[in-house]
């Protein structure tokens, strides 16, 4: 199989891909023709199909795998499939673990090492509260683990969420380290917990979606619902320290204007919201590295606002 990232102009393809999504459009000519994004486990890419009507080309509809005939050409600078045929495979015929982005990092051990910073933690009641979420809620230890922690931008694929979490954790654990004024059990359980509403924010693979309440309240709020639902079925759990949890959730964000309803006012929140930043930018800057085709500079990256470049160092 030839994986989209392998793809370049001028290729002849005939491998299975998944349709991530598929629409009916129309050229100015009033023709119709379907607009198709392709997907396997490396990325994603346009693809047109200009005879919809015509022999080869199957009925087919969004999350399936179908067997692509076609060519790899350019439109404004991005790779684009023209197909000319295509048939929807049956199950048998694909390994799907070909088709769905998934973490390079091994989900077990990603896993294990959570649950190991779980452990460390001191504070009675923030302790009980984790692990109501991430060892006895198995329903919702499933869906964390499954998750991605973007539709798009960084950590999109399957374990995303839990790799991204993880990485914000170690982070705020250094942090603790490096400033002794943070309160470490507070702001770890913060970190662990930041993104918990993207488990109901973004549906699962191979949609990988917002969800109907995840477009109204967010995850942001929905993980401060979470989290103030859990600290009521544990008994004494202090009212300030669950408002100080909830409030990190609320500002991890930073700012307004990237969706957070608070700015932080406590230490604690101040730390989650740059090791969130920091982990998201990395993750971002590697995954575009990861996908380049053309050496030096990538042109205007609107997530940074900056011409970017892969550096070289003999």
């Amino acid at each position: 199989m030839k994986f989209i990232k392998d793809l370049k102009t001028g290729d002849r393809i005939a491998d299975i891909y998944m349709c991530k999504h598929k629409q009916s459009a129309t050229t100015k000519n009033g023709k119709e023709y379907y607009s198709v994004t392709l997907q396997d486990k490396t990325g994603t890419v346009d693809a047109k199909i200009w005879e919809p009507n015509s022999d080869g080309i199957d009925e087919f509809d969004d999350t399936d795998c179908i067997d692509v005939f076609g060519e790899v050409t350019s439109f404004n600078g991005a790779l684009q499939i023209n197909i000319k045929r295509a048939r929807k495979c049956h199950e048998g015929e694909f390994d799907l673990s070909n088709y769905l982005p998934v973490s390079s990092k091994d989900n077990d051990q990603m896993y294990k090492e959570l649950l190991g910073i779980i452990g460390t933690i001191e504070n009675p009641y923030l302790k009980k509260l984790l692990e109501e979420f991430f060892v006895n809620d198995t329903d919702f230890i499933e869906l964390f683990r499954r998750s991605s922690a973007a539709k798009t931008v960084h950590h999109g694929f399957i374990g995303g969420l839990l790799e991204h979490t993880l990485s914000v954790t170690k982070l705020c654990s250094y942090m603790a380290s490096a400033y002794p004024m943070l309160k470490r059990d507070l702001l770890l359980t913060a970190a662990i917990c930041h993104d918990i509403g993207k488990t109901k924010e973004l549906s699962l693979f191979p949609v990988n979606d917002y969800t109907d309440e995840g477009q109204f309240l967010g995850h942001i709020v929905m993980g401060c619902e979470m989290v103030g639902e859990k600290a009521r079925l544990i008994e004494g759990f202090p009212e300030l320290l669950k408002q100080e949890l909830q409030h990190c959730i609320l500002a991890h964000h930073g700012e307004f204007e990237y969706g957070s309803p608070k700015k932080p006012a406590i230490m604690e929140a101040v730390a989650l919201n740059l090791a969130d930043n920091t982990d998201a930018k990395m993750e971002t800057f590697t995954e575009i590295l990861s996908n380049i085709t053309t050496p030096g500079w990538q042109g205007f990256n609107k997530f940074f606002e900056s011409n970017i470049f892969e550096t070289k160092m003999d």
